[in-house]
């Protein structure tokens, strides 16, 4: 295999020992295969192209578009020309996956299901990164800055991933980048020979000289200095922080979702729910005080996902306005319905950081610190200028709406613009949907008793089970294969009686915020992360948004839903309460297990509940140690690419910082006399010329070590295309060179740093700008710190054996 086929292959194998990390991030790895053999014959289209050869350009160009016809084939052959060639169609298709694939990322938690467009962008992702690793280190022949796209690759899979085994796959992917800078190394290094230098090497060795050994050598320190780097980027990115997927995110480095003091968690109102309700312990995340003593329909909203796409629920994005001293009335609340006034104060825990401020529906009025906007059509606050829910105590008064069955039944129909906005169905739903929708409300006399009966349907009588292990599901299909299966959590059961409800024409929402939490001692409420819900809304005209339950043991089943009133209930008033499904004991004793299996299955058991906040070291955040630390760590990382200029820009001032030895003027020394200042005046000027040699080598002249100094020079001036004070300096350096090998007695010469720098002005000035960037940022001439120890180490091994 010829060294610029070994290159291509460990180009290759280096991207897909990257693209593992993201294995852990998709619960079927099938698409790592469809990656690895797309990739390969990407790269084989390159290696065909270099052996034409074509230009640089060009082959980059012909492997884009291999992958491109690969992507077409497999994953938009129905729509593309002959089944090969993206036309039009194909690329709606692209379109059409990538959204698709950007919502599942963001709705899914970890592991994700291999959507269409999941896959679209694992494998499209590993393609596009394969062509520009392939490209700088194969094509453009610097393997370095190929690095890049690699730590780009696995940077995404690590700020998605989780789990304690995230350094293996930080190994795997640093080892395949190691293995391409070896195979570079092995390729570029052997070919290079000697540059003029007067530094002093150690003699050799006595015995016979081996063949190939400098070659060998410098193979060798090539991997003692990944092992170091390796080392150094293991131990770094143990200081940083990582993430965590999912609906609550722990901020702290580490920690299991949800757990630990001074962990930070995050509510995503678009992500399932999923990995927030199969924590192993319940996280107060608010603590809450209210005016009403029944807090079992205190339900706190987040955000309304109120577009349909067929395949997800999402929230609109609406401009917003300024937080009034009091909100508007809610949209299509009646004087006749009775209402009562909540005040409730809420505190927010240190580790709960969220953009949105959960309220009590409807608020009106809001009191709470910090920065907050406000987004009339779904009456949600959203934080400004970084403002989160972090440590925020605020008030809010809300009402308690309380209509009664007759008035929901007598609803009239709703404007045209909600029904426009709110029963809009895509044509993408399956059929069945709208089917059963009308099978489970057969025989229904208005809207209300529709909606009553699909909540009864999904909680009752449908035979539907709670279940948080069911993956989420995405896609068209998603709500039918519920509607078969019918497994799920109150995702599955919020989208999908929402859904029915639009093809039936009533007006339907998702909302997505916490259950009423859990009532202390002490008269708070504690909200945690297993109160975590989501919910459907139903638009009854002169209610307004009205909230259902269809998810069977979570929440609370509203009282205007419950079909036949308990005995005792008053006359004219709503049906007896519901016993609180939600409700369990404050706390329990020490040493037992006070849930029973079944309770834990359903994710209802909650742990002992946090202390107040500011009783105990759990309301803290990180400690200043941790926060300086990682500070540093960063500093550092971020320091690592600027390491090849700052060593440069160090050479070149020992070089050429010192001052030029002068010789003793006034009479003529014995012979031997002035032999420290000849050498002193030697080695000024040899480092000079090294200077100027690396500095072309920078801006792509590499030293020619078959020339003379004067050859070389020139060589430098053409190249470089210098002119005036620049050429007339690189021969003045060559001339002082010439001057110190071969005559008897070399003189001083003055003015040697100076003819450098204006030599480096000039090749500076006539380069592009690409090059400009790459001899500051990545200069060529580095190598010479990997000849240097590797001499440094050949040297040691002699005197080893020589010992």
């Amino acid at each position: 295999m010829t060294g610029r086929a070994r290159l291509t292959v460990s180009a290759a194998v280096a991207t897909l020992a990257a693209s593992c990390a993201m294995l852990p991030l998709v619960d079927k790895s099938v698409w790592i295969l469809q990656a690895a053999f797309l990739l390969a014959l990407q790269s084989t289209a390159g290696v065909l192209a270099r052996r034409v050869p074509l230009a640089r350009p060009l082959t980059v160009a012909v492997q884009a578009l291999t992958g491109l016809l690969l992507l077409t084939v497999a994953f938009a052959g129905e729509q593309a020309v002959a089944g090969l060639l993206p036309g039009p169609e194909a690329f709606h298709e692209f379109g059409q996956l990538v959204q698709e694939g950007a919502e599942d990322v963001g709705r899914y938690a970890i592991p994700a299901p291999a959507t269409a467009g999941i896959r679209l962008l694992l494998v499209g992702g590993v393609l596009v990164v394969g062509l520009a690793v392939d490209a700088v280190a194969v094509t453009y022949r610097s393997a370095a800055p190929a690095g890049l796209p690699l730590l780009a690759l696995y940077s995404v899979a690590a700020g998605l991933g989780q789990g304690e085994h995230g350094w293996l796959w930080f190994l795997a992917a640093a080892s395949g980048y190691l293995l391409l800078l070896l195979a570079e190394g092995r390729e570029r290094l052997a070919r290079w020979g000697r540059v003029l230098s007067g530094g002093r090497t150690a003699p050799p060795a006595p015995g016979p000289a081996t063949p190939g050994g400098g070659r060998l050598a410098r193979v060798r320190t090539g991997r003692r200095i990944g092992a170091l780097a390796l080392g150094i980027a293991l131990a770094v990115p143990a200081a940083l922080p990582s993430f965590q997927g999912g609906l609550f995110e722990p901020g702290r480095r580490g920690a299991a979702p949800g757990s630990g003091p001074g962990g930070t968690t995050s509510v995503k109102p678009l992500v399932a729910l999923q990995d927030s309700l199969n924590q192993p312990e319940n996280r107060e995340l608010l603590r809450l005080r209210s005016s009403t003593e029944n807090t079992r329909d205190l339900y706190l909203r987040i955000v309304a996902l109120d577009r349909f796409d067929g395949a997800a629920w999402q929230t609109t994005e609406r401009p917003l306005t300024e937080l009034p001293a009091v909100l508007p009335a809610p949209t299509g609340l009646a004087t006749g319905v009775r209402t009562s006034r909540v005040d409730t104060s809420l505190t927010a825990s240190d580790g709960y950081a969220q953009n949105y401020l959960p309220l009590p529906y409807p608020a009106e009025e809001v009191r709470a610190e910090g920065h907050w906007r406000y987004e009339p059509e779904g009456r949600v606050l959203a934080g400004e200028r970084g403002q989160t829910t972090r440590g925020v105590r605020y008030q809010v008064s809300s009402l308690q709406v309380e209509p009664t069955a007759a008035q929901l039944a007598g609803a009239p129909a709703p404007p045209e613009e909600i029904l426009r906005a709110y029963t809009r169905v895509p044509s993408s739903l399956p059929p069945v949907v709208a089917q059963t929708a009308r099978k489970v409300t057969a025989g229904s006399a208005n809207a209300y008793q529709q909606a009553v009966m699909l909540q009864d349907w999904f909680s009752v009588g449908g035979g539907f089970q709670y279940d948080t292990q069911v993956a989420s599901g995405t896609g068209a299909e998603a709500v039918a294969r519920f509607l078969a299966a019918k497994r799920g959590f109150c995702i599955h059961f919020s989208f999908s009686m929402a859904a029915m409800a639009r093809t039936l024409g009533i007006p339907a929402r998702v909302a997505v915020g916490f259950m009423p939490g859990t009532p202390m001692a002490d008269g708070s409420v504690s909200v945690g992360s297993k109160d975590a819900h989501a919910w459907p809304e139903l638009y009854f005209e002169g209610i307004g948004w009205t909230r259902f339950e269809p998810t069977p043991s979570r929440g609370t089943t509203p009282e205007y839903t419950v079909a036949e009133p308990s005995p005792g209930a008053e006359p004219g008033g709503g049906p007896a309460p519901l016993p609180d499904r939600t409700a369990v004991p404050p706390s329990a004793p020490k040493g037992t297990d006070a849930c029973p299996p079944a309770q834990k299955k359903l994710g209802e058991c909650r742990s002992p509940a946090a202390p107040v906040e500011g009783s105990g070291p759990a309301s803290g955040g990180p400690s200043a140690g941790m926060a300086a630390g990682v500070a540093v760590a960063a500093l550092a990382v971020l320091g690592l690419p600027l390491l090849p200029m700052l060593w440069r820009r160090r050479v070149r001032a020992r070089r050429l910082g010192g001052p030029a030895p002068r010789a003793r003027p006034g009479r003529s020394p014995a012979p031997g006399a002035d032999a420290p200042a000849d050498a002193a005046a030697a080695e000024h000027t040899l480092a000079a010329w090294r200077e100027l040699t690396d500095s072309a080598w920078d801006y792509g002249i590499p030293p020619d070590d078959s020339r003379s100094p004067r050859g070389a020079a020139a060589r430098i001036v053409s190249a470089g295309a210098l002119q005036g004070a620049a050429a007339e300096s690189a021969g003045r350096v060559a001339a002082a060179v010439e001057q110190v090998l071969y005559a008897p007695r070399p003189r001083p010469v003055p003015g040697l740093a100076e003819d450098v720098e204006c030599v480096r002005a000039g090749l500076h000035a006539a380069a592009g700008r690409g090059a400009r960037l790459r001899a500051v940022l990545l200069p060529r001439s580095t190598a010479r710190l990997l000849w240097s120890l590797a001499r440094l180490r050949s040297f040691s091994r002699r005197r080893s054996a020589a010992a």
